[in-house]
């Protein structure tokens, strides 16, 4: 977490809240010392921006997807060109475009063809695994044995096949337990792949560095659509006319973010939180973000508009308790909460007021637009975890008070509602529309398995990357902590065995997705798409708390559009 830019890098000045404290309650405080937002007010200069397109490039739009579409579907015997399209399609970031479409096709092909072909190749093989098995389709990784020799090893003739290693340690990322062949693939993928990088063309090792650190199972879907899009046009096989369509999707898209963001911008900077809570992470465009990693596609706006107000209220509720409340002012704080009640602002500090009026006031912006659409039955389940997240975060203010430190069970039986994955889960189905009903949302708020999975995957890589940072200007014990005090281990341990126990959460969650599964797939993906953004922020170091480090990926995908 922070402490890259000095304090005085903050605006301190009359108006901020926090200079009426007596010293006593200073001394008592912590100091995070986060930086600065990076953006500022970058974003209101798009608030009369246009997202429409003119009527020329809207009527080439409709008529390049129409020539997508029909590529989709046309009928071909060759099974390995229609995969390679789909896939195609999938990366270039317009799939959400052909749903119905993509899904016809795969589930054709995995009815006509009980297994895939004798004289398939690894490539193959691995593409069309990969590709029915991220449509929920059940098959077998048996499929892979045939690429086995008589010690049941991975056979020495597969170490030259770049291709193929590259479609195979893609594949494998789709395990569920048990399917002990599918992580010896990564295994012998990876070391293959890595011996690889020195003696192939400098773009081939360009990717295949990529892949190694981002596997498509893990990686956000629209930074691997600008990934995607830079090197797509290197490639012998590349559409044009598909290219030139995703590119105008893809600005399209950005350009809908991109007020988005404004509006959100100007609702940020009308709070003046920045000046009013300088202790807190300013971090309005990288929450933005974050949402935008659950979902990117245009008829999600009043979700994202939801999503993000929550989240950022919930950053700064939780810098609250972490870094800067008093165990007085945050055991008032969570009874407010508890309560839930205009009236309890009185017994808080003026600081907290301004915070608990603003979560009151996005749950009651969210009320209205559920009541517009018959759906308020929603609003009990999410404001339910949210009560839950804030009575956490005061039994882990508690614990640190008290210097206690719990077992790793105890501490993860809090840690994984305190992570704020199972609110978020439960408040990202509200805005989704018809979709999601009564029992979906009642559903998620109960933290099924593949939640705990993405919530999982959020905790123990968070607290890897970040516990000596919070340690060092005290908080409670993380999971590391934890587990080296109860069974005496070093940290090099702690850490090991986390990064095992995620990736099993991984299995837990590819398992869940696949059919029949509870809820339909665009609502379950959401889930998935959580754990992915945690992934990209929380992989080598908190980048969502040192957020210049993704500051060029943020651009990527809200400032800079493609040329055409």
């Amino acid at each position: 977490m922070g402490g890259i830019w000095p304090l005085e890098c903050y605006d301190f000045n009359a108006t901020c809240i926090l200079t009426q404290d007596d010293d006593q309650q200073k001394a008592n405080r912590r100091s995070a010392n986060f930086h600065p937002t990076l953006w500022g007010d970058h974003f209101l200069a798009y608030a009369n921006e246009s997202v429409t397109t003119d009527p020329t490039t809207q009527e080439q739009y409709e008529e390049l997807k129409q020539y997508v579409g029909r590529l989709i579907t046309a009928n071909t015997d060759q099974q390995v060109k229609k995969l390679q399209l789909i896939d195609t399609v999938q990366r270039l970031g317009v799939a959400y475009l052909f749903e119905k479409e993509i899904e016809d096709e795969l589930e054709k092909m995995h009815n006509n063809h009980l297994d895939v072909d004798s004289d398939d190749d690894l490539y193959t093989v691995s593409l069309y695994f990969r590709l029915l098995r991220q449509q929920g389709i059940k098959i077998s990784c048996d499929v892979f044995e045939k690429f086995k020799d008589e010690e049941s090893k991975f056979k020495a003739t597969l170490t030259s096949d770049v291709r193929g290693l590259l479609s195979l340690y893609e594949a494998a990322h789709l395990a569920i337990c048990g399917e002990d062949i599918l992580d010896e693939a990564i295994a012998f993928a990876n070391a293959h792949l890595r011996s690889a990088v020195s003696h192939v063309c400098s773009n081939l090792a360009e990717h295949i560095n990529h892949v190694l650190h981002r596997p498509l199972r893990k990686t956000l879907p629209r930074l691997d659509t600008w990934y995607f899009l830079s090197i797509y046009p290197r490639d012998d096989s590349c559409n044009q006319t598909l290219l030139k369509f995703a590119k105008l999707d893809f600005n399209i898209l950005q350009a809908t973010h991109r007020k988005e963001l404004s509006t959100l911008t100007r609702w940020w900077k009308d709070l003046d939180f920045t000046k009013k809570l300088p202790y807190a992470r300013d971090r309005l465009v990288e929450l933005y973000f974050w949402i935008l990693g659950v979902y990117f596609e245009p008829k999600y706006a009043l979700a994202r508009k939801m999503m993000t107000k929550v989240i950022y209220i919930t950053s700064i509720i939780d810098d609250t308790y972490d870094a800067y409340g008093t165990f007085e002012e945050l055991e008032l704080f969570t009874e407010a909460v508890k309560r839930w009640d205009v009236n309890s602002t009185d017994i808080l500090p003026e600081y907290m007021k301004l915070i608990y009026k603003t979560l009151l006031d996005i749950y009651n912006e969210i009320e209205e637009e559920l009541a517009k659409q018959g759906r308020s039955y929603c609003l009990r389940f999410a404001k339910d975890k949210m009560q839950e997240l804030v009575a956490t975060y005061f039994v882990e203010a508690k614990w640190f008070k008290e210097g206690y430190v719990p077992t790793i069970e105890e501490h993860m039986g809090v840690a994984l509602i305190s992570s704020g994955y199972l609110v978020l889960a439960t408040t990202s189905f509200v805005g989704m529309g018809d979709i999601v009903t009564k029992e979906s949302v009642e559903w998620i708020s109960n933290n099924p398995k593949i939640v705990r999975a993405s919530s999982v995957i959020c905790r123990l890589m968070d607290d890897i990357t970040s516990h000596k940072f919070e340690q060092s200007r005290g908080h409670v014990a993380s999971a590391v902590e934890c587990y080296m005090k109860q069974h005496g281990a070093s940290e090099e341990d702690a850490v090991n065995l986390f990064r095992k126990e995620v990736d099993n959460a991984w299995k837990d969650m590819n398992k869940e997705l696949l059919k029949p599964t509870a809820f339909p797939m665009p609502l379950l993906e959401r889930v998935l798409n959580f754990a992915r953004v945690v992934d990209f922020l929380y992989r080598n170091s908190d980048n969502y708390t040192h957020s210049h480090l993704v500051k060029d990926q943020i651009a990527s995908l809200l400032i800079d559009p493609l040329p055409l």
